[in-house]
């Protein structure tokens, strides 16, 4: 009986995982049986049991912060940072430089303006050389998240993008965001972020240093105060500023000095491949 019990824990954990959303990405083959499907899915995470994996990504033993509102699921969620994970592992990262991944978020804020594929690209090499990986993946179905930071060893930080707003203002904001977490916060913690945070300190912290990399508080401030409403006056302090005018109708609409309907059209849209 108690062998009976721990196989149909084992059957039940296996079911609470997208096997087929796995299956489609090719992490491994269609498995064929339900105890198949557990080996897999413990090979995947690079564990050897459920409390093995409990201990490794259970969310109640991980240091890390979301709002209480967030509505990602413990498997789920720990399925998307683990893809992100293996993604990191297959970059070839030199050792972690604070002074060189600064460098990079400077260069990459410039990369704003480039068509969004190739700009990736290159965002992935600068922070490589710096020591980060910068890994996007494809959200996963009850992960309702922009991104992640956290350091997978004391000399490789990840910075996880999800894109599931498919709009270039979201996903830069999210990496400059994320960027604040590694540079400013604890190398324990494990930050998830939805799309407004979760109203801490660390999440504040972080979004004011993500705006003010993207445009100077003081030439904000100036900004806003003509109340900017027409797309020559956005794109005229974009091109000034150097990044994409999508990112600049997006810190307006954030901050409530434009309406969500407005605008709209400068930013980029893009959809996610095969």
């Amino acid at each position: 009986e108690v062998e009976a019990e721990k196989a149909a824990t084992l059957v039940e954990w296996g079911k609470s995982f997208p096997v087929r959303e796995l299956i489609k990405r090719g992490c491994f083959q269609r498995p064929e049986s339900d105890g198949d499907a557990v080996s897999k899915l413990l090979s995947f995470f690079g564990v050897g049991s459920i409390d093995a994996w409990t201990t490794r990504y259970g969310l109640a033993n991980v240091a890390y912060r979301h709002s209480p509102t967030f509505n990602s699921s413990e498997v789920a969620l720990a399925t998307w940072l683990r893809l992100g994970e293996l993604e990191a592992e297959r970059q070839d990262c030199a050792d972690y430089n604070e002074s060189r991944f600064k460098q990079a978020v400077r260069e990459i804020r410039g990369l704003t303006r480039q068509p969004v594929g190739e700009a990736l690209q290159q965002a992935i090499a600068h922070c490589n050389q710096s020591g980060v990986a910068l890994a996007l993946v494809k959200p996963l179905p009850k992960t309702a998240l922009s991104g992640a930071a956290r350091w997978v060893s004391p000399r490789k930080p990840v910075i996880q993008l999800s894109a599931r707003h498919k709009s270039d203002d979201h996903l830069w904001f999210s990496f400059f965001h994320e960027a604040a977490h590694i540079l400013l916060h604890s190398k324990k913690s494990i930050f998830v972020d939805g799309a407004d945070g979760d109203g801490s300190d660390f999440e504040a912290e972080a979004n004011e240093w993500a705006a003010n990399i993207l445009v100077p508080k003081k030439a904000w401030s100036k900004f806003v105060a003509d109340a900017p409403n027409s797309e020559r006056t956005v794109r005229a302090f974009a091109n000034q500023q150097g990044i994409a005018p999508g990112i600049v109708v997006g810190m307006l609409q954030h901050g409530g000095d434009l309406p969500w309907s407005h605008l709209n059209k400068l930013k980029v849209r893009y959809k996610w491949g095969a």
